[in-house]
């Protein structure tokens, strides 16, 4: 038999990376959540490891790297060794949305990770003060039509994701709210149940205490069809706008150029994990929807959430650095 050179090549450097596969892991592997302990890429991380641990006998260990809305962990994960043993929780805000709110974003979160597969979803609730004399998006549209820039809405900071729902509502209905940036959700929510800012955007684990009280109206939720947990909330689709969808997502990420096999076999780990019962129920607590995909499906779709939201960034005029 003939080999010739450039197929030899070839097939040394594929058996190489079945080896490097084959023996992964070999070390311990850090999950690095790039915000403060106790938020939601915390809470995953510390789901997927104890469970990787078992099933892998190495030591996988939880690490969080906080900072400049995730860029400093995010940056960290870039720059570390291609083989599996350093992994990244991204974000739709360190993945995707970072790429246009930032003019020197020092990684690029497509070329720079090899993607493993998306571990949990969340979507936001459109709230309203009790005052506002509305129900619907519907109400809400014809409102602000009729009071433009008299409505205020408020957010846990420029370019955070409440915010960015906010601007794509604005663009997508044609009415003019005014934003009002806090340092963090939590204070936003508090000004939003006192009423002295009309709406906001909130995450279904702050949201649900409310629920029911009377201190605040769901007008819809943020994703294209209705939430079990929300049966009488209607999704935006409802409302007249069909395209209007916000998705916070949450996913596993490899350095670039991780082997491709090391890639499949943390892909398949984490597929298990997260179709377990107990899995569920621990996102479901946190206010997340547990999910999958391969490689590929998170790729496209992180292409996809960077187009959407550069568009909006860029017509709504947003930059925070």
């Amino acid at each position: 038999m003939v080999i010739r050179k450039g197929s030899l090549g070839v097939l040394l450097v594929f058996a190489a990376g079945a080896c490097h596969g084959a023996g992964f892991p070999e070390s311990t592997v850090r999950i690095i959540a790039p915000f403060t302990p106790g938020g939601v890429t915390d809470v995953i991380a510390r789901e997927l490891a104890p469970k990787m641990t078992q099933s892998w006998r190495v030591s996988v260990v939880p690490e969080n790297r906080p900072g400049a809305a995730g860029i400093v962990g995010t940056q960290f994960v870039a720059g570390a060794t291609p083989d599996g043993h350093t992994l990244l929780v991204g974000t739709n805000g360190t993945n995707a949305t970072n790429v246009a709110l930032y003019s020197k974003l020092p990684y690029d979160p497509v070329r720079d990770f090899a993607p493993i597969g998306l571990v949990a979803t969340s979507y936001l609730i459109l709230l309203s003060h009790p005052s506002v004399p509305v129900v619907t998006v519907r109400d809400l549209i014809r409102l602000a039509k009729s009071k433009k820039g008299l409505l205020t809405y408020g957010s846990g900071g420029s370019g955070s994701t409440p915010h960015l729902a906010a601007e794509l509502l604005k663009s997508e209905a044609g009415i003019d709210i005014v934003h009002v940036p806090y340092k963090g959700g939590a204070p936003a929510m508090i000004d939003m149940l006192a009423g002295r800012i009309d709406l906001y955007f909130s995450n279904t684990a702050v949201a649900m205490p409310h629920v029911g009280t009377g201190r605040v109206k769901m007008l819809a939720v943020t994703s294209g069809k209705r939430q079990a947990a929300l049966p009488n909330v209607p999704a935006f689709a409802e409302s007249g706008l069909p395209g209007y969808e916000v998705t916070s997502w949450f996913g596993l990420f490899a350095p670039a150029r991780t082997p491709p096999d090391v890639v499949t076999k943390i892909h398949g780990e984490v597929e298990r994990i997260v179709r377990q019962p107990d899995t569920i129920k621990r996102f479901d607590a946190a206010g997340l929807a547990a999910e999958s995909s391969t490689p590929a499906e998170l790729g496209a779709f992180v292409k996809r959430e960077i187009a959407k939201w550069t568009k909006v960034v860029k017509a709504a005029g947003i930059k925070v650095d």
